[in-house]
């Protein structure tokens, strides 16, 4: 699913941190060393093709340097 994140993401907690990251070895080859992380936070999203805002819970893995990478929707929020 295509998607552009809009705003801010709120509510950031850390999941996992290097090591217990299953795919922490993946992530290291191909956008290089550095203590991954991997995230969550509720945001407002738009959703492409047919450009409808929702807020979802967005989870991705990032790193110092490296920058936010891999976002994908986990669940629509209905409040």
């Amino acid at each position: 699913m295509d998607f552009e994140v809009v705003g801010d993401i709120a509510y950031i907690e850390t999941i996992a941190v290097s090591g217990s990251i299953r795919e922490v070895a993946r992530l290291r080859k191909r956008y290089g060393p550095g203590r991954w992380r991997k995230c969550k936070g509720f945001a407002m999203v738009r959703l492409f093709p047919d450009d409808m805002l929702c807020k979802a819970e967005i989870h991705w893995y990032e790193a110092h340097g490296i920058g936010k990478k891999e976002m994908k929707i986990k669940r629509i929020v209905d409040d």
